[in-house]
C-alpha cells in the first residue's frame, strides 16, 4: 500500500507538502497540487482517516442504533410502519452534511444496546443516534459526559434530546377533517392501550371530538386487538360487530393503524357492507403499500418517519455544532392527513 512518502517521491516533493494537500492546512500552488494528487491517483494512495482523526479530533462518524435491519418485528410485538424510513431521513441529511452513518443493528435485543455504544465510542463517533421501533420510552446506559445523543421516536426520563412524531394532533386532524365531511357518530378502532401512541391517539380523537361540539361517546371505541398475534383477527371482528349492533351505529370507522383499515375493509365486506357507500373507513400512519394499493384508497393520516428521521440528523448536526438555539423537548414532528376516498362525504343531516 502506497504511502504519503511514496507520493512525495513521485511528485518530487517533501512529504510535508503532500500533508498540505491533505489537509487543506497550508497554501500549496496549483501546479504543485495537481502533481500531488496525479501521484496519488497513479499510486492508489487512500489518506489515513485514523491520522487525520488524531490531528483534528474529530472523526466525521456519527454512530446509529436501531432495529430496522433485522426486522421491525423481531421481538414479536407491534411495530407500526417498519422504522427505515427513519434511518433513510437521517442518512439524506448526514449524506449533504459530509457525515459519515455507521449503523449497527440490535438484532431485535435490547441488551445489544450498550455493547453497541461502546463499539461507536471506540470509533470515536462525534454523536450518536438511537432509532426506536415505535413512540415508546426507553432506558439506555449512561454514555459519556459530553458525548452527543438524540433519540429519534422514543424518549428518556433523562431529558435526553428527542424527537416524536405527533400522534395527538395527526390524530386530531384527521377526525376534524371527517367532522368536516359531515360525520357526527365516528367509531374508532384503536390499538393496544399500553402503547403511547395508542394513548396519544386517543386524546386526539376527543379533541376533535371536543373542538366540534359533539359528545364522546364510550360504546364507539373499540380495542380491536387486545394482544399482538399476527394474522389473527378476533378481537377486530368482535369490535366491528359490536360497532355495528349499536342502535345508532357510525358512519365512518377511524382504524389505530393502516394494517387494521385493511383487515376492516375484508371483515365488512365479508359482512356484506359496501365501502364507502355504506360504512367509511380511515387508518393512521398512511403505509403507502397498503394506503394507496387499497381500493377505494384508505383515508389516513401520516406518520412521518422520513421527516422524523432528518429532523433527529438536524437536532444531532446543531449539538455537534455547538448551536446556542435549544429548541423544546421533546420536538414533535407533525404528519398530514391524505384524504382519498374512503371517507365518503355525507349530508350531517342524515346520521341523526
Amino acid at each position: 500500500m502506497a504511502t504519503i512518502h511514496d507520493v512525495a517521491k513521485s511528485a518530487g516533493v517533501s512529504a510535508k507538502t503532500v500533508s498540505r494537500v491533505l489537509n487543506g492546512d497550508a497554501p500549496v500552488n496549483v501546479k504543485t497540487r495537481e502533481k500531488i494528487e496525479a501521484a496519488m491517483a497513479e499510486l492508489g494512495y487512500v489518506p489515513s482517516v485514523a491520522a487525520r482523526m488524531m490531528r483534528s479530533n474529530k472523526s466525521g462518524i456519527v454512530g446509529l442504533i436501531t432495529g430496522a435491519i433485522s426486522g421491525a418485528e423481531a421481538d414479536g410485538k407491534p411495530g407500526g410502519l417498519p422504522d427505515l424510513p427513519i434511518l433513510q431521513g437521517i442518512q439524506q441529511v448526514m449524506a449533504s452534511s459530509g457525515k459519515t452513518l455507521m449503523i449497527a443493528d440490535t438484532g431485535g435485543r435490547a441488551d445489544a444496546v450498550s455493547g453497541l455504544i461502546r463499539t461507536f465510542l471506540q470509533y470515536r463517533v462525534e454523536g450518536l443516534i438511537y432509532v426506536a421501533k415505535h413512540h415508546q420510552k426507553v432506558d439506555l446506559p449512561p454514555i459519556p459526559t459530553g458525548q452527543k445523543l438524540v433519540l429519534a421516536n422514543c424518549f428518556d426520563d433523562a431529558g435526553t434530546p428527542a424527537v416524536l412524531p405527533d400522534d395527538r394532533a395527526g390524530q386530531r386532524d384527521l377526525v376534524a377533517d371527517i367532522i368536516r365531511a359531515g360525520h357526527r357518530r365516528i367509531g374508532y378502532l384503536a390499538l393496544p392501550v399500553e402503547l403511547l401512541a395508542d394513548k396519544l391517539r386517543r386524546s386526539g380523537y376527543r379533541d376533535a371530538l371536543e373542538a366540534a361540539g359533539l359528545p364522546f361517546d364510550p360504546d364507539l371505541v373499540r380495542t380491536a386487538e387486545a394482544e399482538w398475534r399476527e394474522g389473527e383477527t378476533a378481537e377486530l371482528e368482535q369490535a366491528i360487530d359490536h360497532m355495528l349492533s349499536l342502535a345508532n351505529p357510525p358512519t365512518v370507522l377511524c382504524c389505530g393503524n393502516d394494517k387494521l383499515a385493511m383487515q376492516t375493509y375484508g371483515i365488512l365486506r365479508s359482512r356484506g357492507i359496501e365501502v364507502p357507500g355504506q360504512m367509511s373507513i380511515a387508518g393512521f400512519d398512511n403505509y403507502r403499500l397498503i394506503s394507496e394499493s387499497l381500493y377505494p384508497p384508505l383515508t389516513t393520516a401520516e406518520l412521518p418517519y422520513l421527516a422524523l428521521g432528518e429532523a433527529a440528523a438536524r437536532r444531532l448536526l446543531s449539538m455537534l455544532s455547538n448551536d446556542d438555539a435549544v429548541p423544546e423537548d421533546p420536538t414533535l414532528v407533525y404528519g398530514p392527513v391524505f384524504w382519498r376516498s374512503s371517507v365518503l362525504p355525507i349530508d350531517a343531516d342524515d346520521t341523526n
